[in-house]
Protein backbone atom coordinates (compact mmCIF):
# COMPACT_ATOMS: atom_id res chain seq x y z
CA UNK A 1 0.00 0.00 0.00
CA UNK A 2 2.77 2.57 -0.81
CA UNK A 3 0.24 4.95 -2.50
CA UNK A 4 -3.20 4.89 -0.65
CA UNK A 5 -6.00 5.23 -3.02
CA UNK A 6 -4.26 3.23 -5.63
CA UNK A 7 -5.46 1.27 -8.13
CA UNK A 8 -4.67 -2.41 -7.28
CA UNK A 9 -6.52 -1.91 -3.74
CA UNK A 10 -9.73 -3.51 -3.11
CA UNK A 11 -12.66 -3.26 -0.87
CA UNK A 12 -12.89 -5.44 1.76
CA UNK A 13 -15.84 -3.35 3.68
CA UNK A 14 -17.13 -0.41 4.21
CA UNK A 15 -17.77 1.22 7.37
CA UNK A 16 -21.12 2.01 8.41
CA UNK A 17 -21.48 3.44 11.92
CA UNK A 18 -19.60 4.05 15.35
CA UNK A 19 -20.33 1.46 18.03
CA UNK A 20 -20.12 1.83 21.32
CA UNK A 21 -18.33 4.35 22.78
CA UNK A 22 -14.39 3.30 22.81
CA UNK A 23 -13.95 4.10 19.10
CA UNK A 24 -15.00 1.04 17.25
CA UNK A 25 -17.16 1.02 14.23
CA UNK A 26 -19.63 -1.13 12.63
CA UNK A 27 -18.47 -2.17 9.10
CA UNK A 28 -20.34 -4.35 6.49
CA UNK A 29 -18.50 -6.71 4.41
CA UNK A 30 -17.93 -6.69 0.99
CA UNK A 31 -15.73 -9.98 1.02
CA UNK A 32 -16.68 -13.78 0.61
CA UNK A 33 -13.93 -14.20 3.43
CA UNK A 34 -15.30 -12.52 6.56
CA UNK A 35 -11.72 -14.32 8.22
CA UNK A 36 -9.09 -12.24 6.28
CA UNK A 37 -9.90 -9.49 9.44
CA UNK A 38 -8.34 -12.00 11.33
CA UNK A 39 -4.79 -11.78 9.65
CA UNK A 40 -4.85 -7.94 8.99
CA UNK A 41 -2.70 -5.72 11.16
CA UNK A 42 -3.41 -2.41 9.23
CA UNK A 43 -6.22 -1.92 6.61
CA UNK A 44 -6.32 1.69 3.70
CA UNK A 45 -9.18 4.13 4.91
CA UNK A 46 -10.61 5.69 1.39
CA UNK A 47 -12.99 8.54 2.20
CA UNK A 48 -15.81 8.23 -0.63
CA UNK A 49 -15.12 10.97 -2.87
CA UNK A 50 -19.14 11.39 -4.35
CA UNK A 51 -19.58 7.94 -5.15
CA UNK A 52 -15.53 7.26 -6.15
CA UNK A 53 -12.46 6.39 -3.95
CA UNK A 54 -10.55 9.67 -4.12
CA UNK A 55 -6.84 8.66 -3.41
CA UNK A 56 -5.79 11.83 -2.23
CA UNK A 57 -8.52 11.13 1.09
CA UNK A 58 -7.05 8.07 1.89
CA UNK A 59 -5.73 6.75 5.39
CA UNK A 60 -3.53 4.04 6.36
CA UNK A 61 -5.19 2.50 10.12
CA UNK A 62 -3.35 0.18 12.41
CA UNK A 63 -6.22 -2.33 13.43
CA UNK A 64 -6.01 -3.03 17.22
CA UNK A 65 -9.23 -5.36 17.68
CA UNK A 66 -11.56 -7.10 15.22
CA UNK A 67 -14.72 -9.03 16.28
CA UNK A 68 -17.82 -10.40 14.67
CA UNK A 69 -21.50 -8.72 15.40
CA UNK A 70 -24.51 -9.59 13.50
CA UNK A 71 -23.36 -10.77 10.12
CA UNK A 72 -20.96 -7.57 10.15
CA UNK A 73 -17.29 -6.53 11.66
CA UNK A 74 -16.50 -4.01 14.61
CA UNK A 75 -13.23 -2.74 13.83
CA UNK A 76 -11.20 -0.97 16.80
CA UNK A 77 -8.40 1.03 15.29
CA UNK A 78 -5.12 2.21 17.27
CA UNK A 79 -5.84 5.79 17.75
CA UNK A 80 -9.39 6.40 17.47
CA UNK A 81 -10.73 5.87 21.07
CA UNK A 82 -14.15 8.27 21.48
CA UNK A 83 -17.31 8.23 19.46
CA UNK A 84 -16.31 11.60 17.97
CA UNK A 85 -12.92 10.12 16.52
CA UNK A 86 -14.88 7.00 15.19
CA UNK A 87 -17.43 9.34 13.50
CA UNK A 88 -15.01 10.57 11.10
CA UNK A 89 -14.66 7.36 9.48
CA UNK A 90 -18.39 6.60 8.80
CA UNK A 91 -18.67 5.83 4.90
CA UNK A 92 -14.89 5.07 4.16
CA UNK A 93 -14.28 2.19 2.54
CA UNK A 94 -11.77 -0.74 4.01
CA UNK A 95 -9.07 -1.61 1.76
CA UNK A 96 -6.24 -3.88 1.34
CA UNK A 97 -3.84 -4.39 -1.55
CA UNK A 98 -4.87 -6.43 -3.73
CA UNK A 99 -2.11 -8.83 -3.79
CA UNK A 100 -3.79 -9.60 -0.69
CA UNK A 101 -6.63 -11.37 -2.81
CA UNK A 102 -7.72 -14.52 -2.29
CA UNK A 103 -7.04 -17.09 -4.87
CA UNK A 104 -10.63 -17.51 -6.95
CA UNK A 105 -11.34 -20.68 -8.43
CA UNK A 106 -10.96 -20.90 -12.50
CA UNK A 107 -14.61 -19.27 -13.99
CA UNK A 108 -15.16 -17.30 -10.74
CA UNK A 109 -14.28 -13.24 -11.11
CA UNK A 110 -14.40 -10.64 -8.19
CA UNK A 111 -17.42 -8.49 -8.50
CA UNK A 112 -14.94 -5.38 -8.71
CA UNK A 113 -13.12 -6.79 -11.60
CA UNK A 114 -16.35 -7.27 -13.77
CA UNK A 115 -17.85 -3.41 -13.27
CA UNK A 116 -16.71 -1.44 -16.52
CA UNK A 117 -16.83 -4.62 -18.51
CA UNK A 118 -18.36 -4.21 -21.63
CA UNK A 119 -21.12 -6.56 -22.25
CA UNK A 120 -22.08 -7.96 -25.71
CA UNK A 121 -24.11 -10.74 -27.01
CA UNK A 122 -22.87 -13.73 -29.60
CA UNK A 123 -23.05 -11.76 -33.00
CA UNK A 124 -20.93 -8.63 -31.45
CA UNK A 125 -23.59 -6.02 -30.49
CA UNK A 126 -22.99 -3.95 -27.69
CA UNK A 127 -25.70 -4.34 -25.19
CA UNK A 128 -23.72 -2.24 -22.67
CA UNK A 129 -21.54 -1.67 -19.35
CA UNK A 130 -21.51 -3.40 -16.22
CA UNK A 131 -22.29 -1.04 -13.72
CA UNK A 132 -22.12 -2.82 -10.46
CA UNK A 133 -23.12 -6.42 -9.42
CA UNK A 134 -26.71 -7.38 -7.53
CA UNK A 135 -26.00 -10.53 -5.38
CA UNK A 136 -29.94 -11.47 -3.68
CA UNK A 137 -29.77 -14.88 -2.45
CA UNK A 138 -27.04 -17.04 -4.16
CA UNK A 139 -28.17 -15.07 -7.14
CA UNK A 140 -25.95 -13.12 -8.95
CA UNK A 141 -27.43 -10.09 -11.59
CA UNK A 142 -25.01 -8.19 -13.67
CA UNK A 143 -26.40 -4.48 -13.96
CA UNK A 144 -25.77 -3.32 -17.21
CA UNK A 145 -26.21 0.01 -18.23
CA UNK A 146 -27.11 0.82 -22.19
CA UNK A 147 -28.43 2.63 -25.05
CA UNK A 148 -30.40 4.39 -22.25
CA UNK A 149 -31.66 0.91 -20.14
CA UNK A 150 -30.41 -1.06 -17.38
CA UNK A 151 -30.47 -4.37 -17.82
CA UNK A 152 -30.26 -7.59 -15.06
CA UNK A 153 -27.78 -10.46 -17.04
CA UNK A 154 -28.08 -13.13 -14.47
CA UNK A 155 -24.30 -13.94 -13.90
CA UNK A 156 -24.08 -18.15 -14.55
CA UNK A 157 -22.10 -19.45 -17.08
CA UNK A 158 -25.00 -20.59 -19.81
CA UNK A 159 -25.64 -16.68 -20.30
CA UNK A 160 -22.51 -15.40 -19.61
CA UNK A 161 -20.37 -17.69 -22.10
CA UNK A 162 -16.80 -15.74 -22.41
CA UNK A 163 -15.58 -13.57 -19.63
CA UNK A 164 -12.15 -11.44 -20.28
CA UNK A 165 -10.86 -9.38 -16.96
CA UNK A 166 -7.66 -8.68 -18.78
CA UNK A 167 -9.96 -7.48 -22.39
CA UNK A 168 -12.70 -5.50 -19.85
CA UNK A 169 -15.59 -7.64 -21.76
CA UNK A 170 -18.07 -10.20 -21.48
CA UNK A 171 -20.10 -11.83 -23.88
CA UNK A 172 -23.42 -13.48 -23.38
CA UNK A 173 -25.79 -15.71 -25.06
CA UNK A 174 -29.35 -14.22 -23.52
CA UNK A 175 -31.90 -16.55 -23.37
CA UNK A 176 -34.59 -15.05 -25.82
CA UNK A 177 -36.85 -12.12 -24.10
CA UNK A 178 -33.71 -11.81 -21.43
CA UNK A 179 -32.91 -8.34 -23.00
CA UNK A 180 -36.43 -7.64 -23.42
CA UNK A 181 -37.12 -7.10 -20.07
CA UNK A 182 -39.32 -4.47 -18.85
CA UNK A 183 -39.24 -2.40 -22.28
Amino acid sequence: MDNPGEASSIAIARIARTRGNRGEVLADLHTDNPDRFDDLDEVLLVFDGGGRHDPKKALRKKLEDVWDHKGRKVLKFEGVDTISDAEAFVGCWVMIPADQAVKLPEGTYFNHDLVGCAVSNLDGTLIGTVSGILDIADNSQLVVRGGGREYLIPAVRSICVEVSIPGKRIIIDPPEGLLSLGQ
